[in-house]
């Protein structure tokens, strides 16, 4: 579909979403976004839906300026994937096994591990700096420091809520390694230190919503914030990358002779220093991949509904920008209330999963259709390959 235009604010709004479907106090905060002055532009993904002062599934290209809680306090979250040389037929008939040597290599929920994994033994990861990644921490926001050793341990674990580990087969039966997870407590602690420091500054007093406080280029507050926020983005990225890595392990143990392509990893909580119409922005994904002509992406559905692998068409009108999931049509409580777990059961039938009330929330009913949002945006993306869960593991 081609976008749908909303005017209300200083900036356009475009929208992959027919705005007579997005419930009222969606769009009231689109309008408060783009009617911020240092907004250029907004993009709008089919699968938005109520955030914390920005929506969820928002793309903002801000002049020199950035809202710390658009961005989000799970900073970096995203998605991995990669390709292995298996089909489906050689993998064993007791997928439950196979589950539980996972979750025994990736902690997930509240877990960690006993303690720091070395990524320099993992395959692919020897070489990338680890020990300058680690020395950077000492330059974070010292309200953090006391959190280096929880972050040590975290590094390499899945958290709850909507994170998850997958084994999928796409159309051919080629089987994959499929995560979502992102900068796990730290990157929530540094973004709550920045929220409060945004909010208490002057230029942000008279904002219709406090949550979309900002920073300023060329204030020290800009600089600290840009300095945590890449950091917790490089977590968040290396976190996936180890994740991955234990897990094609745990596969290598287990399935005789299989092999893995290069991963694909995306952000889709995140900031980028991008340019549009010869000005310099800074946009931030809060849901949202990006989607360059030619990018690898990765777009989930829920967990018995499927994952796309795509490629980006770069349309500079979303700001090179697709959707990073299903998104959520109801909230978590609302989900509780209305599913039983015969209903959880029935619709993740056929998956190697949790099946019992803690999960609850998480069931496909409480999503938007992926296959409808694959159909909003045939002009950001071009899917590669369809994923379909064997195993899903949630904390």
């Amino acid at each position: 579909m081609t976008y749908n235009e909303v005017m209300g604010g200083r900036a356009p709004i475009r929208m992959w979403a027919d705005p007579a479907e997005v419930e009222p106090n969606v769009m009231q905060q689109l309008r408060n976004v783009a009617n911020l002055p240092w907004v250029q532009g907004v993009a709008v993904m089919p699968d938005v839906h109520h955030g914390m002062g920005a929506t969820v599934g928002s793309v903002i290209a801000m002049r020199d300026a950035v809202s710390p809680a658009a961005v989000g306090v799970d900073i970096g979250c995203g998605m991995s994937a990669v390709k292995s040389s298996f089909k489906v037929g050689n993998l064993p008939d007791n997928l439950a096994y196979l589950r539980s040597k996972l979750e025994q290599a990736v902690p997930v929920g509240f877990g960690h591990h006993k303690r720091p994994v070395d990524p320099t033994r993992l395959h692919g990861l020897k070489t990338a700096d680890w020990a300058g990644f680690w020395k950077d921490f000492d330059a974070l926001a010292p309200a953090v420091h006391p959190k280096r050793e929880r972050a040590e341990v975290q590094m390499g674990t899945l958290g709850g809520g909507n994170h998850f580990l997958e084994l999928c087969a796409d159309d051919e039966g080629v089987v994959w390694v499929v995560l979502h997870s992102g900068s796990r407590n730290i990157g929530k602690e540094l973004a709550e230190f920045h929220i409060g420091q945004a909010q208490g500054l002057p230029h942000n007093q008279d904002l219709p919503d406090r949550n979309l406080a900002v920073f300023v280029g060329g204030t020290p507050q800009m600089d600290a914030y840009r300095r945590d926020l890449f950091w917790a983005q490089d977590y968040a990225r290396r976190n996936r990358a180890v994740m991955m890595a234990l897990a094609c392990d745990v596969l290598r143990r287990h399935l005789s002779g299989i092999t893995f392509e290069q991963p694909i990893s995306c952000h889709h909580n995140y900031v980028a220093e991008e340019r549009y119409d010869d000005v310099d922005v800074l946009v931030t994904r809060k849901g949202a991949i990006r989607a360059g002509s030619g990018e690898f992406g990765i777009i989930p559905g829920s967990m018995a509904t499927g994952t796309y692998i795509v490629k980006g068409r770069g349309n500079a009108d979303a700001f090179n920008s697709a959707s990073h999931g299903a998104g959520r049509r109801m909230s978590r409580t609302k989900a509780k209330k209305t599913f039983t777990l015969t209903d959880f059961k029935a619709q993740t039938d056929g998956v190697e999963c949790r099946k019992d009330t803690g999960v609850i929330d998480e069931i496909p009913g409480a999503y938007k259709d992926i296959e409808s949002v694959m159909a909003a945006q045939t002009d950001l993306v071009e899917v590669v390959a369809r994923l379909r869960q064997l195993i899903c593991i949630k904390g």
